[in-house]
């Protein structure tokens, strides 16, 4: 019998322009409104998704690199998905919503008592996909940018010091008994004194406890400290691996491994490995597809290294495309995952960046490590990967515009949950509720 799957959505270009460079700006939505995101997550929740992961950067990246982002929309502009949340709760009721947070950007307290808000206004369907970002350190104070390390250091001491005020209000604080004319008991209430290397402050929070459990954590950290962040501290963890039993386990070893060396069970953290479909009506179509892609043009190459521009704040259009590239050129804030993507396995010191970005362009087939294919091939994918790899589930990369959600659902859906993979209906308790079903 197929094993259910969790699935979910990564909103990877954030709230930005959507639509933008593609035809379907024609619809006429507006990307600064919520309507879009609304009518989209809807569809998303009627089709069984677990939960909506929202991506961010605060920053338009540094001096050589801003035209690069904003110029296409490739890295900016980009609202505050903490603030679309809310009109996401008030559209649905039971898919979870996960925007990006970065913890140079919200003092402990303020963060504990705004995400304890929105748990409970939201029916406790709140995550956090918490992101070390450190490029974007000079708009929060005068200090200099952390090490890669570092910044995970502080964003453990941050989410410690959250869950410390979280949990301020102990065991029978809250009494809200009109009969007895007693709301709380200020004697179960932990005062909290955080004095840490990053942070400094006090409790408890002025916010009651929750009733389905704290707001979800994600992380997407594929480095090393990365993996440890999440084995610590996640529910969730958004991977990315290729797509063969064999990188699957491998993976969800590394994460199971880190979370039992920090006291969890390898179950605490459900692992989502995010993939890019490319589904077409038929086979030959995919094969077409592929073949074109196996030689890209200069131009096509080009366009590649703006993107990846954007992504790792380096300019590369300025890299000779015939040498081979020179890792000095980014600095200790670039996410090493990110680099390890454009590299690709091969050796920087002798392979090319031209051959470097082809890979980037080439396509491949759905199950021989590629993401083009039909639907049915697709959920054979998922299928095998449950059955095999034994993996949690999926999350579907691509923006929010309603023409991509149906584009990748109208006929994937149906076939899913033909095979017992894609639920048919929500439980209780929140997010926490959707990940813990089965």
């Amino acid at each position: 019998m197929s094993k259910l799957q969790h699935f979910g959505w990564f909103l990877a270009r954030g709230f930005g322009p959507h639509g933008w460079g593609h035809p379907y700006l024609d619809w006429n939505y507006r990307w600064t409104e919520p309507e879009l995101y609304q009518q989209s997550i809807r569809e998303l929740e009627q089709a069984g998704f677990d939960l909506l992961i929202i991506e961010d950067a605060p920053s338009l990246g540094n001096a050589s690199t801003i035209d690069l982002r904003i110029r296409q929309a490739f890295g900016g502009p980009k609202h505050d998905p903490l603030l679309l949340a809310p009109y996401l709760f008030g559209a649905t009721s039971h898919i979870g919503v996960v925007p990006t947070v970065n913890p140079a950007a919200y003092l402990p307290y303020t963060a504990a008592r705004q995400f304890a808000t929105l748990q409970h206004l939201s029916g406790h369907r709140l995550g956090l996909n918490v992101v070390t970002d450190t490029g974007s350190a000079r708009h929060f104070g005068s200090a200099g940018p952390l090490s890669h390390d570092a910044a995970y250091d502080r964003a453990e001491e941050w989410l410690g010091g959250i869950r410390d005020l979280w949990r301020s209000w102990g065991d029978g604080a809250l009494i809200a008994d009109p009969a007895a004319g007693r709301y709380a008991d200020g004697s179960k209430l932990t005062s909290v004194q955080h004095r840490g290397e990053y942070f400094d402050f006090d409790g408890p929070l002025n916010a009651i406890p929750f009733t389905d459990g704290e707001p979800v954590i994600v992380s997407p950290g594929g480095s090393g400290r990365g993996l440890g962040f999440a084995g610590a501290n996640s529910e969730v963890q958004l991977a990315l691996a290729p797509l063969d039993p064999d990188s699957i386990r491998e993976y969800r070893a590394k994460i199971h491994a880190a979370a039992v060396e920090r006291g969890r069970n390898p179950s605490d953290v459900k692992i989502l490995f995010a993939i890019q479909p490319v589904l077409v009506s038929s086979a030959e179509e995919a094969d077409r597809l592929v073949a074109a892609s196996a030689n890209p043009d200069d131009a096509a190459l080009l366009h590649i290294a703006e993107r990846q521009s954007s992504d790792l704040e380096t300019d590369l259009t300025q890299q000779d495309l015939d040498a081979p590239l020179d890792l000095s050129i980014f600095g200790d804030h670039v996410s090493q995952g990110s680099i390890k993507r454009l590299l690709g396995g091969y050796d920087p010191a002798t392979t090319p960046l031209r051959a470097m970005l082809a890979k980037q362009a080439k396509l491949g087939r759905i199950g021989q490590g590629g993401f083009v294919g039909t639907a049915e091939e697709f959920a054979d994918l998922i299928e095998n990967l449950g059955e095999t790899a034994d993996n949690d589930g999926v999350l579907l990369w691509g923006d929010l515009h309603p023409v991509t959600v149906h584009r990748i659902l109208d006929e994937l859906v149906p076939i899913l949950r033909r095979r017992g993979i894609l639920r048919t209906e929500f439980g209780g308790g929140g997010l926490r509720g959707n990940l813990s079903d089965f």
